[in-house]
């Protein structure tokens, strides 16, 4: 007996195929009445609407079967019109969801739901900057990030949206404290300068700088650090973020990019009548985490035994918590009244948008208020207005994008995080205010925390940011393009410490202080571009050509002023006795490129992308100005080879991709490869004076980056699995250091290219996964895991350098070299050492030869994503395997009068020699003093900091419209930094900070609306 065979029977399946369309056309026919015929040819206007399943889809593809010149766009409210006979069909596509087949069967209005598909997600197309490219065919490592995960987020920050969803992007904040910093390191640190390390931001192709425009001295005491650039920018309007990583896709920047590039894209106008749109929320936050303190009880007998240890049986006068001043019976949880407030946020957004085919525009503003956890009236506000318009001509050869956002932000902050007062104030401290509600000085014994809100931290900062892209076809696959961008950026930092700050029981002289710091920073681009795209029968060919001009000048201008007449006047600097200029600076940065790239795509199987760049910067002598710089990735889809179409039901894709490349560096300042000179501070026969302040280098080059990765990336069950792998090894040359020179030149160092090389190789694991799927429900899983390590290869004449005492050949630049803590000696009760050079002696220079590493050994997230009808549950984990500076580090001597960590409380003589704490002593015992500061220099301070974070978790309910199908609206609930779990020993193991404020646990509802 013979099996039928599809392959060997085409002609009978064939035949069967004919007769049954005939049989189907002869039947609909005889079905209708007389004239039918004629009537199903003719044209009709259908209506419908397109959605989810709950929420309208815009954007959505509509084109009548057959006749692909009939083609709709579905709005904003997911309705459509198109032209079609009563017996068409319709072919309904969008990427993520499954095609739809939808025959009209007569009908003039139809509703069409969507259901997902993940089997399409890899025809999304990310973008590098410079062009655009589908997720499948990219032969570089891309991270991306879209505004839905982004919405999910309370934040005001971009860099706070990406943590924890991004592999090899590793993120952390620096404070809890509104309009604070963060650190960003994409794929560990490339260059042995801390300022050599951040990476290229790129805001609708306008370069956006990442140096702040403060000044460290005015603004550290109050958010610990600077501010961070990225404040200024709405994380409402942002429409996608996108992280480049490896040399193929961030080689086309050159020296720009050495270090990553982060390209963020905001909202544009979209098709469709004209919609509104209003995103409203309220935030309540609240510290996460408290250090475990002692109390009064425990406090106090940790003071009398160091009393008694010092031999000193009558208390000083000074002594106020335990000779009888202040009451003992006392118990206040500082931390509760510092740092234990309710922060609130108010947050309202507003959108119109809409547009023709020709054009789309789209107009947005935004005001968000932030106040703080600090007792007092402070806040933080932005606002912000975001525009875009997009044209096309009718024949669509000529294209117009025009965006501009303006941004003002105002912080108004106490003059001191009061976080190090929290941690440190004796348990038993005298009440905050007189009955009266002043502020109680406790006849002169107490230095109320609460002085130091008399003093003010005031930032101002404004943002301009713009850009307009204009191209036309100039023939079949030909375009021309010019991208044109402007920048403004403008701050203003005020610190003020007037008189009231100080008792008025203190007789010493103190005089109000003012710090002053502006800046601004103006930067324009020039970007003409020329594309070519091209079929050859099975080739894709695309082509691109460029050039860059780029203008950058900064001003910044840091003063202090002392003795004011009265602290009504401490804002005005004509009122000071005595200013100082602490820093002026006037930069100007010029820089010119040339870039090119060709990608040729065989069969949609073997795509090979080379790009080159040859860059021209100022911060560099005539000799070294110009570098060429360039990449060539690969990348094969075997998934598309015949064997793995025709027998594999399993392996829906199949990649493996590769890049090799080198870019530069050039963050190392400006004018640094000159003479440069200082005013002087003192005067010479009444003529101010210069000094000289930089030596010539015309040898100043650039830093190299040698990057290379190689990446797997893996389909399965039509991509309900999709598994990515990637190694990676970037080596960093040519570096820009500090040279030491003899004193007798004047000067320490010149700065030079020093043959160090700086090596970091990691594998990077990104999964996610479909577990379930249905008509009303669905579960997907993300997860992604990064396992760096960073290495310095070699350093020539390191023992020489000033290098000597931070690095080590073979190990991270993240080690710090500490005493080796082995114990307490039982004979003294004091902390000791290790004494490598055996000389009987603890010393700075020769002993401090332990390594400790606190470079992340591995971190990443993982995120799900849980759907039921008009109901979303998202939640993501952030997780980091590292070591850190514990409560050691910045604690005070134990017995001090200073409160100590509970655990503190395990100490010598009674605990043993295994004791947390050596002998307690006031200070008095110099053995003791000693070994505690040279414990905060050992490995003692440093202990595990590893912790797993529920970063974020959304709940989402759609609201269902039956009265009109162009309303949208959603309610979400939102929470941030809910729950860590950790062994750190301290407040928070992510900024590691006793003097800081830790991330705040927030709370956050809201509501959508659109119509």
């Amino acid at each position: 007996m013979n099996n039928f065979s599809f392959y060997k029977d085409r002609k009978a399946l064939y035949c069967l195929i004919f007769i049954w369309l005939s049989m189907s056309f002869l039947s609909s026919f005889a079905a209708k009445p007389k004239g039918h015929f004629f009537k199903i040819l003719q044209q009709h206007q259908i209506e419908g609407t397109v959605t989810d399943g709950s929420s309208p889809l815009p954007g959505v593809t509509i084109t009548v079967k057959n006749k692909f010149n009939n083609t709709v766009v579905s709005d904003y409210s997911g309705q459509f019109s198109i032209s079609a006979a009563p017996y068409d069909t319709l072919v309904v596509s969008f990427i993520g969801f499954k095609t739809a087949l939808v025959p009209l069967a007569g009908r003039k209005k139809v509703d069409i739901s969507l259901q997902y598909d993940s089997t399409t997600l890899k025809e999304v197309r990310v973008n590098t900057g410079y062009y655009s490219v589908r997720d499948s065919e990219r032969t570089g490592s891309i991270a991306k990030i879209k505004a839905t995960d982004i919405e999910k987020q309370p934040v005001n920050n971009p860099l706070a949206a990406m943590q924890g969803r991004m592999a090899g992007v590793n993120i952390t904040q620096n404070t809890g404290v509104p309009g604070g910093g963060f650190n960003i390191q994409i794929r560990g640190l490339n260059s042995i300068r801390g300022d050599g390390n951040d990476p290229l931001y790129i805001v609708n192709g306008v370069p956006y700088s990442s140096q702040s425009l403060g000044d460290l001295t005015v603004s550290a005491s109050a958010i610990s650090g600077v501010t961070n650039p990225l404040n200024n920018l709405n994380v409402s309007d942002i429409e996608s973020i996108e992280v480049l990583k490896d040399a193929d896709a961030t080689a086309i920047y050159g020296s720009r990019g050495a270090n990553g590039v982060v390209l963020i894209t905001t909202k544009k106008g979209r098709l469709g009548e004209t919609r509104f749109n209003l995103n409203a929320f309220t935030t309540v936050g609240k510290v996460a985490r408290k250090m475990d303190l002692m109390q009064t009880n425990q406090y106090l007998s940790m003071r009398a035994e160091a009393f008694a240890n010092d031999g000193i049986t009558e208390y000083p006068e000074g002594a106020y918590d335990i000779n009888g001043t202040w009451d003992q019976n006392r118990n206040t949880d500082w931390q509760k009244e510092l740092i234990g407030g309710t922060a609130y946020i108010q947050s309202i957004q507003t959108s119109i948008s809409g547009g023709n085919k020709n054009t789309q525009f789209l107009l947005s503003g935004t005001y968000h208020k932030e106040t703080t956890v600090f007792p007092g009236d402070f806040h933080y506000g932005k606002g912000s207005i975001n525009s875009n318009i997009s044209h096309q001509s009718d024949d669509k050869r000529f294209r117009l994008n025009f965006s501009a956002a303006y941004s003002g932000d105002k912080n108004a902050l106490p003059g001191r995080d009061l976080t190090s007062r929290a941690y440190t104030l004796a348990p038993n401290a005298p009440d905050l205010y007189n009955s009266d509600g002043s502020l109680n000085w406790e006849n002169g014994t107490f230095i109320n925390p609460l002085s130091f809100l008399n003093g003010t931290y005031l930032t101002t900062n404004q943002n301009l940011i713009a850009n307009v892209v204009l191209s036309y076809n100039l023939l079949q696959g030909l375009q021309a393009k010019t991208s044109i961008g402007y920048n403004d950026t403008r701050l203003s930092q005020n610190v003020t410490s007037p008189l009231s700050i100080y008792s008025p029981y203190d007789t010493s002289e103190h005089e109000s202080t003012l710090f002053v710091s502006t800046g601004t920073g103006r930067s324009y681009i020039f970007e003409p571009q020329l594309s070519y795209q091209k079929e050859l029968r099975d080739i894709d060919l695309n082509f691109l050509v460029g050039t860059t001009f780029q203008s950058q000048k900064t001003m910044k201008l840091a003063q202090s002023a002392f003795g004011f007449a009265s602290d009504a006047l401490i804002n005005s600097l004509a009122a000071a006795n005595t200013v100082t200029v602490l820093n002026h600076e006037v930069t100007q940065y010029n820089y010119n490129a040339l870039f090119g790239r060709i990608n040729i795509n065989w069969y949609k199987k073997y795509i090979v992308n080379l790009t080159g760049r040859r860059d021209g910067s100022s911060r560099f002598g005539p000799d070294n100005r110009f570098a060429n710089f360039g990449a060539l990735g690969a990348a094969w889809l075997f998934s598309n080879e015949n064997i793995f179409k025709q027998h594999n039901s399993i392996l829906s894709f199949g990649k493996l991709r590769g890049s090799y490349g080198i870019t530069g560096n050039d963050q190392i300042g400006d004018y640094q490869y000159l003479d440069t000179y200082q005013v002087s501070p003192y005067l010479y026969d009444g003529t101010v004076g210069l000094l000289p302040s930089r030596l010539y280098n015309p040898d100043f080059g650039w830093e190299t980056n040698k990057k290379f990765e190689l990446a797997l990336e893996l389909g399965f069950l039509k991509d309900n699995i999709f598994l990515s792998a990637a190694w990676f090894r970037n080596r960093s040359s040519n570096q820009l250091v500090g040279v030491p020179l003899p004193g007798t030149t004047g000067f320490s160092f010149i700065q030079s290219n020093f043959d160090a090389t700086v090596e970091n190789i990691g594998l990077e694991l990104e999964l996610r996964t479909t577990n379930l799927k249905g008509r009303n429900f669905s579960l997907t899983s993300t997860v992604n895991l990064t396992v760096p390590k960073n290495k310095l290869v070699s350093f020539p004449g390191i023992e020489s350098s000033t290098y000597a005492n931070q690095l080590v050949v073979g190990e991270s630049l993240f080690i710090k070299k500490v005493f080796n803590y082995i114990g307490i000696d039982p004979q003294t009760g004091a902390y000791t050492f290790e004494d490598f050079n055996g000389d009987g002696q603890i010393t700075y220079q020769d002993d401090r030869q332990t390594i400790v590493d606190t470079s992340p050994k591995y971190y990443g997230g993982l995120n799900n994503q849980l759907t039921y009808k008009n109901w979303s549950l998202d939640f993501l984990f952030q997780f980091v395997k590292q070591t850190g500076r514990n409560y050691l580090y910045t604690s005070a001597l134990p017995g001090s009068f200073v409160n100590q960590p509970v655990e503190m409380g395990n100490h010598f003589p009674q605990d043993g020699i295994n004791a947390i704490s050596q002998q307690y002593t006031t200070g008095q015992n110099g053995t003791l003093l000693e070994a505690h500061y040279n414990l905060i220099d050992s490995n003692a301070a440093y202990s595990d900091a590893s912790f797993v974070r529920l970063k974020n978790v959304s709940l989402t309910y759609a609201i269902p419209s039956a009265w009109s199908k162009t309303f949208t609206g959603k309610v979400y609930l939102q929470g941030q930094n809910l729950l860590t779990i950790t062994d750190f020993r301290g407040a928070d193991p992510e900024n590691q900070s006793a003097s800081a404020l830790p991330p705040l646990r927030q709370f956050t509802m809201g509501i959508q609306l659109g119509f």
